[in-house]
This record gives structure tokens, C-alpha cells and sequence, in this order.
């Protein structure tokens, strides 16, 4: 191949650790106490069921603990592993200051992104979990709002707005609240946010269904303002696996089934036929499963109609709905580039995962170099950036200085 440059990346998947004055800086005083801060105590971390656990306690070294009313939790290693070598990745407890400066401050961050090849990046929350459930989760539904705005504040005027446009901000909403959900995403439409994390299974999360209609002020809310609804795996708060004694690596390797089984749920709901302009984002999730499951949509759909109760609104073949509607991103699926015309080239996103032990940072650049060949300049130019901007309803920043060039 001809020498040929790599367009920067614009990450549709990525991270931040939230720094400890998120909600100090902006939380009345009457709820600074028992709102989101830290405090500094051992750990002792044990499983069950399969689920790390942690307790504050023994003779061990400090550790910083994110305390919101009466919960402590700490953040684990491997979602602030940038920079650690594979063998030094573990789920202990991890304090900001033996973190990468990238992992929770902006210039940090840009630096990074800089020796990654890395445009823009769009980032979900660590502490305040991919779509912001932790809040949910909340005795005080009045302090849970104001934890979520204040999230929303920092996200568009700390962490994007002193970025020069390269961090892209991604809201939270309050989950327990539809009618409060749409009243914020219109607050923050109004800023520019054009991205929510929402959950790929709200049922999961003790939540009403995309089927019942409770969801309709959000929904609405979404699809008049034009903001992409950002379903990270795991934002269900439930993994899939075989068994409880069956290696982690089942789970994440059986992960794309959260996201398979959440496009099958919007595709048969009718919310997509009632919302025309609503747009979905499956982050984390890879690509390759996508033609399967729209071949065996339609397939139920046209043969199975006395029993399938799919929603009388479906009028058309499921995979219509998902035509420039859906958008796919991953880091690493050969199967799924190689299907990019049955997946739908204009749907494709690339994302960098930073800082988690599944980012390609700081090889992102050489992570592309192996597919690249495969697409044709344009092709490459809307899987690395084109899409992340239509997705979003951005215009495209002028290139970035500084090309690589693909030998």
C-alpha cells in the first residue's frame, strides 16, 4: 500500500474518574456531609457471587473512598489502569494520586489523547456508573437530582468546556424520573450536550421497560433535541454468564449479548417507529454480531406474527428502524470490519477505552494500522471520526495538525 494518512480517531468510548470536587464545588451546603466526597480509609476486598466486594477496614494503606450517604465505595485499578503494564493490573483500590493524570484531569487527558492520535473523545462516568445508576440508588431523591446536575454542570463547564471542543460532554439523567429525566436533557440540549448514557436493560436496574410507555417524556425529550441515547455494556448493572463458578472470561467474552439482546428489544418495541428522529449508540459492545441479529429479526417478524408480540407500530422489517438510526463501536473486531457493508459503513464507530485494561491507549494508532488496509479512504474517514460527529449532530472539526501517515 501507498503511503496514506490516518485520519485522527474521535472515541466514542471512553472514561473519566471523577475528580473529588465534583460535588463538593457545587452541592448546597446542607448536603455536603452525606453527598458525594472522600475519605480516606484500608480496604478489604473479598467476592461473592462472583462479585468483587469491598469493606472498609483492616491494617492495610489508605485508600480513597467515594462516601455518598451511607455507602463507601473506592475505584478499582483496572478502571484507571492507564499507563500499568497487563501484569500490573489488578481490582485493588486505586488513589488519584498513583493514577495517570489522563484518568481525571483535562490537560492530562489532552496530553494523552494527543500521543494516541486521539481528536476527540467522548467520555462515560466511573463513580457515578455508566448511566449514572448510583444516583438511582439514592434514600434522598432530592440530594440524588441535584448529584446528578451537578455531574452534568461539571461535565459541560469543567471537563469539556476547558477543552477546546476535543472532550465532548455526555450527560447523566435521573433514572427514577422520566418527566425530570426530559426536563435536564432539555437543560443540557440548550449547552450544546447532545449524548446521554442510558441503560441497555433499565429493567435490570429495578426500572420500568422501553414497552411500558413510562419512558415517553425522556424519549421524547431525546428525540426533539437530537441527543443520542449511549448504552455502555454492563449499564445494566448485570453481566451474563454460564454459571457463578465459570471463568470471568466467559462473561466478557459473552458481553456483546447485552447489547444483541437491547437492539432486539428497541427493534420490536415500536419506540423507533413513534420516535423518528431518536438515535442509539451501543458503546463497548463490537459490531460483528449486528447482521445477525437484524437477518433474524426480520425473519421473526415476517413468520412469526400470530405469537412474536412485536409492537403493532413495527409496520415495516425491524431492520428498517435500524438504518441510520444505530450506531455500533469497537476497538477490536475484525469479523465486524470485514462485514462493515452488512453492518452499514455510515454506522460504524471506533473507540480507544481510555483508561481501562481494555484500551488500546496509548497503540491506538497501531490498533487502526491493522484494519486500515481494508478500507478505502472514505471508509476509514467515517469509522475514525465522519460518524462520531453525524452521530452526535456535530459538524466535523477542521483535521487535526499532525497526520499519521500509513505506510
Amino acid at each position: 500500500m501507498s503511503d496514506r494518512e490516518i485520519p485522527w480517531i474521535v472515541s466514542t468510548d471512553d472514561h473519566v474518574v471523577e475528580p473529588p470536587n465534583v460535588w463538593t464545588d457545587r452541592l448546597p451546603a446542607k448536603y455536603r456531609a452525606v453527598g458525594p466526597h472522600i475519605e480516606w480509609s484500608p480496604a478489604i476486598s473479598s467476592f461473592s457471587d462472583a462479585n468483587l466486594v469491598y469493606e472498609r477496614g483492616g491494617d492495610g494503606p489508605d485508600y480513597q473512598w467515594w462516601v455518598y450517604e451511607d455507602t463507601a465505595t473506592p475505584t478499582p485499578m483496572v478502571l484507571a489502569c492507564a499507563g500499568f503494564s497487563p501484569d500490573e493490573y489488578t481490582v485493588n483500590p486505586i488513589n488519584f494520586a498513583d493514577m495517570r493524570a489522563g484518568c481525571w484531569q483535562v490537560e492530562g487527558r489532552l496530553a494523552d489523547m494527543d500521543a494516541n492520535h486521539v481528536e476527540a473523545s467522548l467520555c462515560f462516568p466511573t463513580y457515578a456508573r455508566f448511566c449514572g445508576q448510583r444516583f438511582m440508588y439514592g434514600k434522598d431523591k432530592d440530594l440524588a437530582l441535584l448529584c446528578v446536575k451537578a455531574f452534568n454542570d461539571w461535565m459541560v463547564d469543567e471537563w469539556a468546556g476547558t477543552s477546546d471542543g476535543r472532550l465532548l460532554p455526555l450527560e447523566i439523567i435521573p433514572l427514577w424520573d422520566p418527566v425530570a429525566a426530559a426536563a435536564e436533557i432539555r437543560r443540557n440540549a440548550a449547552r450544546g450536550v447532545r449524548a446521554v448514557a442510558f441503560s441497555e436493560s433499565p429493567t435490570n436496574l429495578g426500572l420500568p421497560s422501553i414497552h411500558s410507555g413510562e419512558w415517553d417524556p425522556f424519549l421524547e425529550a431525546c428525540d426533539e433535541t437530537g441527543t443520542v441515547m449511549c448504552m455502555h455494556i454492563g449499564s445494566g448493572s448485570k453481566m451474563l454468564t454460564s454459571s457463578v463458578d465459570a471463568p470471568a472470561g466467559v462473561s466478557t467474552v459473552s458481553s456483546f449479548t447485552l447489547s444483541s439482546i437491547s437492539l432486539t428489544d428497541w427493534l420490536y418495541s415500536g419506540v423507533l417507529a413513534r420516535y423518528p428522529n431518536l438515535k442509539l449508540a451501543y458503546s463497548e459492545g463490537q459490531i460483528g454480531w449486528i447482521p445477525y441479529v437484524l437477518e433474524r429479526a426480520d425473519y421473526v417478524w415476517e413468520n412469526g406474527r400470530a405469537w412474536n408480540g412485536v409492537s403493532p407500530l413495527v409496520v415495516d422489517p425491524p431492520s428498517s428502524y435500524y438504518k441510520d438510526r444505530v450506531f455500533g463501536c469497537f476497538f477490536s473486531d475484525d469479523f465486524g470490519v470485514a462485514q462493515r457493508e452488512l453492518i452499514g459503513i455510515d454506522q460504524i464507530t471506533f473507540e480507544t477505552d481510555y483508561p481501562h485494561q481494555d484500551s488500546t491507549w496509548p497503540d491506538s494508532l497501531a490498533t487502526v494500522e491493522v484494519f486500515a488496509p481494508q478500507l478505502s479512504d472514505e471508509e476509514l474517514w467515517k469509522v475514525l471520526r465522519g460518524n462520531a460527529y453525524r452521530m452526535l449532530g456535530m459538524e466535523e472539526k477542521a483535521r487535526w495538525p499532525g497526520q499519521a501517515v500509513l505506510a
